[in-house]
């Protein structure tokens, strides 16, 4: 079932684009199909076209230095404007499309599009369908995600310690009430006995007051001098445990993070060079095979001398030689055949390169996240250490303080009751119920700020216990966002694998080739370990079935496969990646040019078979070819 149309009509006028001085074209949405022979500037017009929808891969006429594409679909409208600019040609301008990557692999059908030409050579057609997903950002955000989840397993580790501490916190807490209540009791009970005491003793006694004073004063000074004791045991285990995490950091490595810095800018500027040699070749090839279809006719005729010799299409049909664009010398086909088979074995290994070179920039991200990660965690535990070593100073001086402060009370308290000796057995009594009081309204004090601590205490350990509960909840938010993206990653390859296994079968049974049981490619996981990490990644492994007039079945490979086979393998293989990663929401396009290794029938069942997933398919055919598809299809004659 076709494709039922979204989009207005389209026109295109286009302007010193490869072959083309001028021209304007305008169809509907359908099968567009450009009918002629070689020479007429119907590859030049599907450049025109990718060059409109935001491609940049179009080459300027050779006498030209500026070329211009509008393309009006709707009332919209886009123009692309084409300089030269040293040998490269730049672009300037509006197209339909910001980012042309997906359009280049999977809807720009073209024969030097690289789908098509990475079943013939073999290429790594797993790197060519991922190419448009940023896997180093996504390794990137797992990485990330990985780090935090360590650090949560960190606090995780701790809860079965915080929950035996928020027992003995909660059972001190009780010990202590119980004490407390005690405690109050004792003190109301003495407050009585001093009250009834006090009716029976009408004196006055200044020593007796100075030293319940002085008493009640060291007390104090007791308690506090506790604290602070209790204080700088909890500030040595806190030391203690901030030294063993320190110990426990893996040692610097010898990886400078500055010099990783320059090995990363380093390979990511390779990376730049090898896309640009990539291009540059890219474009070489598109004009060596223009060139190779007779498609800039201007160009070849000034070559050679204007029209001497009979007319440029005579010339072009009558000679197996090719002028050669760069020095203007004839040289035959089989010769820029070979020499474009070179240069595309070396964009191959420069492809290869880049592969590389992005592998050792994840490599080295990854090892300057973890150099940072410790670094990070080292600074943290050393700040730590700094103010816990300077409170645990503070504590011990202030420790020495107070016990001076002890001494001093106790020497004064030794010489008041010097003072006191001749006080009278009853008074001697009230003296000694007040002291109890005071020690027992100090011992109170003392339960109670302890218990104060302990809350203070368990209420930290509750909301740590609270925190880690929120700590579990992110860690499933971590697991299953990590699953999401490693998912995202395994989809789009299963996805990939499963459209071209499907489409495969249904092509080869429309096509009907007798001798071709099945073409399906297997994804293949395997692990790939280093630096201590390992990761999943996969492989597409092309399988080609044959079967013998005797019904004998056997693997056969590409190299054997005829032209025919390999152009409808490449074809297929494009149009899974059109699928997978759903271009048609961004392009309703897909161009078709140099099918003319299938045979015409099977041609015109292939184009319909495309147009079920694309809205606009524009197709160069020679005349025999075309005449093979249905009437009702538009076809455009003269460009």
């Amino acid at each position: 079932m076709t494709v039922t149309s979204r989009a207005a009509n389209v026109s295109v006028e286009a302007r010193n684009i490869g072959g083309i001085e001028h021209t304007h074209v305008e169809f509907e949405p359908g099968i567009t199909i450009l009918v002629g022979r070689n020479a007429t500037n119907r590859t030049s017009f599907l450049q025109a076209l990718m060059t409109a929808l935001g491609s940049d891969r179009a080459s300027l006429k050779a006498d030209a230095d500026e070329g211009e594409v509008t393309l009006s679909l709707g009332d919209e409208t886009f123009t692309r404007v084409l300089r030269r600019k040293g040998s490269n040609t730049v672009a300037d301008g509006d197209p339909y499309l910001s980012d042309p990557e997906l359009a280049d692999l999977f809807a720009f059908l073209l024969e030097s599009n690289e789908a098509r030409r990475a079943v013939e050579r073999g290429d790594d057609l797993r790197e060519l369908i991922m190419r448009p997903v940023d896997t180093t950002a996504i390794e990137a955000q797992i990485t990330q995600l990985e780090a935090e989840r360590r650090q949560i397993d960190t606090q995780l580790n701790e809860a079965d310690a915080l929950e035996r501490t928020i027992g003995n916190l909660e059972r001190r807490e009780a010990e202590l009430d119980n004490k407390i209540d005690d405690a109050r009791e004792r003190l109301e009970s003495l407050e009585a006995e001093i009250e009834a005491a006090e009716r029976t003793d009408d004196g006055e006694n200044e020593a007796l007051d100075r030293l319940n004073e002085l008493r009640s004063t060291l007390e104090n000074v007791r308690f506090r001098l506790e604290t602070e004791r209790q204080s700088l045991e909890a500030l040595r285990d806190d030391e203690t445990e901030i030294r063993d995490s320190l110990d426990e950091l893996p040692d610097e490595t010898a990886d400078s993070p500055s010099e990783l810095e320059s090995k990363l800018s380093d390979r990511r500027e390779r990376v730049r060079e090898l896309e640009s040699q990539m291009n540059e070749i890219q474009n070489i090839v598109r004009v060596n095979e223009s060139m190779l279809a007779g498609e800039n006719r201007g160009v070849t005729s000034a070559l050679r001398g204007g029209s001497n010799g009979g007319s440029v299409t005579d010339q072009l049909l009558g000679d197996d030689d090719v002028v050669c664009w760069t020095c203007g010398s004839e040289v035959s086909s089989e010769t820029i055949e070979a020499t474009v088979e070179h240069l595309e074995e070396y964009r191959a290994k420069l492809a290869s390169e880049r592969r590389e070179a992005r592998n050792a920039i994840d490599e080295l991200s990854s090892r300057l996240d973890t150099i940072e990660e410790r670094r990070t965690r080292r600074r943290e535990l050393s700040s730590r250490l700094e103010q816990t070593v300077a409170e645990r100073e503070e504590t011990l001086d202030r420790i020495d303080e107070l016990e001076s402060r002890q001494e001093e009370l106790r020497e004064e308290i030794t010489t008041v009751e010097a003072e006191a000796e001749d006080v009278d057995d009853e008074t001697d009594e009230l003296v000694e119920l007040h002291s109890e009081a005071n020690r027992a309204e100090l011992e109170r004090e003392r339960l109670e700020n302890e218990r104060g601590r302990v809350r203070d205490r368990l209420d930290e350990a509750r909301t740590k216990k609270d925190k880690l509960a929120e700590y579990k909840a992110r860690r499933e938010e971590i697991g299953e966002e990590i699953r999401e993206l490693r998912g995202r990653i395994d989809r789009i390859e299963s996805e990939a694998v499963e459209a071209f296994n499907d489409h495969m079968e249904r092509v080869l049974d429309i096509l009907q080739y007798e001798n071709i049981e099945r073409v399906w490619i297997e994804r293949i996981r395997k692990e790939a370990s280093g630096r201590g990490q390992s990761k999943d990644q996969s492989e597409f492994n092309l399988h080609i079935v044959r079967q013998t007039e005797s019904g004998t079945v056997y693997e056969d490979t590409v190299d054997h496969l005829s032209e025919s086979e390999r152009e409808v393998i490449g074809l297929v293989f494009g149009l899974a990646g059109y699928l997978v990663h759903d271009v048609a929401e961004q392009l309703p396009f897909m161009l078709l040019d140099s099918l003319e290794a299938i045979d015409s029938e099977r041609i015109a069942a292939l184009v319909e078979y495309v147009h079920e997933h694309a809205e606009f398919v524009v197709v160069a055919l020679l005349p025999e070819d075309a005449a093979a598809l249905d009437d009702q299809h538009a076809r455009i004659t003269e460009i």
